[in-house]
């Protein structure tokens, strides 16, 4: 089995002593992490390992999306509050979106990720056998949840048909990259009884189940005049939280009983800081999940309500949003923070056996930082140690110089290595024009947008 040493000025583990290694190195061999320690000590217990050396950037885990949506939309999706904007932006487009248009944007997106240092996104889109083709070629993790909606009014999304399939031909493939779980776009685009046959499907296929909840004031209204309990109460009360893994987008408007919840019953939450401030719909209480014990990850949400796909900005977004909103500096710590973004994702994800840090036996998704930069300059040790905030608060995206997943380098020196962003972006450029004239002639039909589920 071919051995890597992966050599740094600092090495950051995401352990649970959040130990940084000076000159330090990741010995990898195959798809998993064997060693970390002393870069010199490693060296010579390892003679015959490849050298990889970054004299002038850290090592660090790959970092973990756990709430993404593929798609094409990007600034053309603006300047409405949430519901509005699904009915006039989003839905309209699942209305007439096609498979080819859907994988293109899967490649774009799933190539941004790659080169921002992300190596695992949970992407809940459509038309997923496109995604899985990408995220195979790619080389990057994904957990592909589809968009799936039973319910007469919304019966243009995927369907729990579509979704089983998925999980059945995809579920495991790519060495085990690709992987596929139940989706709920909405528990309001659900019927009673297809809520039942999405919950026996996760559990039957023993794979995890994701949707969006407590995004919004109005929807935790619209669920008590519904069902007379809070959003969290009535997932719990429909069976939604039984399976092994479940993982909820945005968590904005949640009470105490409600995070008490949560965490008796091992739900993890994906905060999406910037997303809640672009759509105004406000600021997840990520201090008393925290302080729960729930698992919270960090989501950039999708290319539409975002802009963009750079979990180092999302970082800096959740710690000045947490700041903010309490108007407490102090709030949201930056290790807490990097947490979220790496061995936090995992748990949320169910899979911090495997995923987010840097430790013997878990698999190896590194990537490289640069240290050299403006940005990064000074790096202090000692008292005035400043590694940590400078990644919450200074890096970018850009600054990732190689991302390795699952023991493969995918991108180097900002170029991926498996496909030509070129060709990629001209491939969104090719298909978006139809699916803009489709969803405009549709809206022209039916000028009131879609139907609003609240």
């Amino acid at each position: 089995m071919t051995a890597t040493l992966l050599e740094a000025p600092f090495v950051l583990t995401m352990d649970a002593d959040n130990r940084v290694i000076e000159n330090g190195a990741v010995l990898v061999e195959g798809t998993r992490i064997s060693a970390v320690g002393d870069a010199a000590a490693l060296a010579r217990a390892h003679p015959g390992a490849t050298r990889e050396r970054f004299p002038r950037a850290l090592l660090m885990p790959g970092l973990i999306n756990t709430h993404m949506h593929s798609g094409l939309l990007r600034g053309t999706a603006e300047g409405l509050p949430l519901w509005d904007w699904l009915r006039l932006y989003i839905d309209p487009m699942h209305r007439v979106l096609q498979p080819r248009e859907a994988e293109v944007a899967s490649w774009l997106c799933y190539a941004e990720s790659l080169l921002a240092g992300t190596t695992t996104v949970v992407d809940m889109w459509r038309f997923m056998q496109g995604s899985a083709r990408a995220a195979a070629r790619l080389g990057n993790r994904v957990i592909m949840v589809p968009y799936v909606g039973e319910h007469p009014e919304f019966d243009y999304f995927d369907r729990l048909d579509d979704n089983e399939a998925l999980i059945e031909s995809c579920h495991g493939s790519a060495d085990g990259r690709v992987m596929a779980w139940v989706g709920l776009e909405h528990a309001f685009y659900f019927t009673e009884e297809a809520t039942r046959r999405a919950i026996d499907i996760a559990l039957r296929h023993r794979t995890g189940l994701h949707t969006h909840s407590n995004e919004t004031r109005a929807e935790v209204d619209e669920m008590h005049r519904r069902h007379a309990l809070r959003p969290i109460h009535a997932l719990e009360r429909f069976g939604l939280l039984e399976p092994d893994t479940v993982l909820l987008a945005h968590g904005v408007w949640l009470d105490d009983s409600e995070i008490e919840t949560l965490a008796r019953r091992g739900v993890g939450i994906a905060h999406n800081p910037s997303s809640n401030m672009k759509l105004a719909s406000g600021a997840a209480p990520v201090d008393k999940l925290l302080a729960a014990g729930v698992a919270v990850g960090l989501g950039s949400d999708g290319e539409k309500e975002n802009n963009n796909l750079d979990l180092f900005e999302e970082m800096k977004v959740a710690s000045l949003l947490a700041k903010f909103q309490r108007m407490d500096a102090a709030a949201l710590p930056s290790w807490d923070i990097v947490r979220m973004a790496t061995i936090g994702g995992a748990r949320a994800i169910g899979m911090a056996d495997r995923l987010g840090s840097l430790e013997a036996g878990k698999l190896a998704d590194i990537v490289a930082v640069r240290t050299d930069t403006p940005r990064m300059t000074p790096m202090m040790g000692g008292e005035h140690f400043n590694l940590h905030h400078n990644l919450v608060h200074a890096v970018q995206g850009g600054d990732v110089v190689m991302t390795m997943c699952h023991g493969s380098i995918v991108a180097r020196d900002g170029r991926l290595l498996s496909a030509d962003m070129d060709e990629l972006i001209a491939q969104a450029h090719d298909v978006v024009p139809g699916l803009f004239a489709r969803r405009a002639a549709w809206l022209a039909r039916n000028r009131q947008g879609a139907v609003s589920p609240v």
